[in-house]
């Protein structure tokens, strides 16, 4: 009993309020919806994310392309079976490709496209560890002035002063010890997951040009999938 009571000190729904509320209410502002949906959505990502378990499936998953294109051909990349989305379409778009140029294009635009999501998502939770200081600081400054305005009367200072010592402290842990690490992990596991997409899409960058630059022009050559 003593602990929920010493615990109940801590709570203020007006300061939360101050906080929270401002801070969502800025990243609102400040955030596309989409990155915001994302954000949240990218929350579930970091307890499943296993960027080094991700690579080392993305190696095994090429050379199985490159193993299929020598056996068969280029053409018959598509069919390959593995469990990650990205090696999925980049077999797909490598089948359909006409010369490594086709291939190097859809590689770039995709990776691009991703890092530039990766980036909507981080910069959600940065503008929320950015903004919850700021929110804390405001409720900070309502909690004083509401405290100098009722000096005349003792038991007024008290909740006005605890509301803007909660507002700075709600302030930190919401910027510090949620959003800023959050951001932190969310970067960490980006920067993976497109080194290893970047590493594979090289890869297969290379077997296109040895298996369709020497091949001949796209106008005559013929679409192996059909035919096989």
């Amino acid at each position: 009993m003593i602990l929920i009571d010493q615990f109940a000190r801590y709570i203020d729904p007006a300061a939360m309020l101050i906080v929270f509320g401002g801070t969502l209410l800025t990243t609102l502002f400040r955030s596309p919806l989409s990155d915001i949906g994302r954000a949240l959505g990218s929350l579930g990502l970091m307890a499943t994310a296993n960027p080094n378990a991700d690579a080392a499936a993305a190696r095994v998953s090429v050379s199985r392309i490159r193993e299929l294109a020598q056996l068969r051909a280029i053409a018959c990349v598509d069919r390959v079976e593995t469990a990650q989305r990205f090696l999925i379409r980049a077999a797909r778009e490598l089948s359909d490709a006409r010369s490594s140029g086709d291939f190097v294009r859809w590689a770039s635009a995709d990776v691009d496209a991703r890092r530039l999501r990766h980036q909507g998502v981080i910069g959600v939770w940065r503008s929320m560890a950015e903004a919850a200081p700021a929110m804390g600081m405001i409720g900070t400054i309502i909690g004083l002035v509401q405290m100098f305005s009722a000096m005349e009367d003792p038991a007024a200072i008290g909740p006005a002063m605890a509301m803007a010592m909660l507002t700075t402290l709600y302030g930190v842990i919401l910027s510090s010890g949620i959003a800023a690490p959050i951001a932190g992990r969310l970067e960490t596991i980006s920067e993976a997951e497109l080194a290893w997409q970047t590493a594979a899409c090289k890869q297969l960058e290379v077997l296109a040009r040895e298996e369709l630059d020497s091949q001949p022009p796209a106008a005559v050559r013929p679409n192996l999938r059909t035919v096989m």
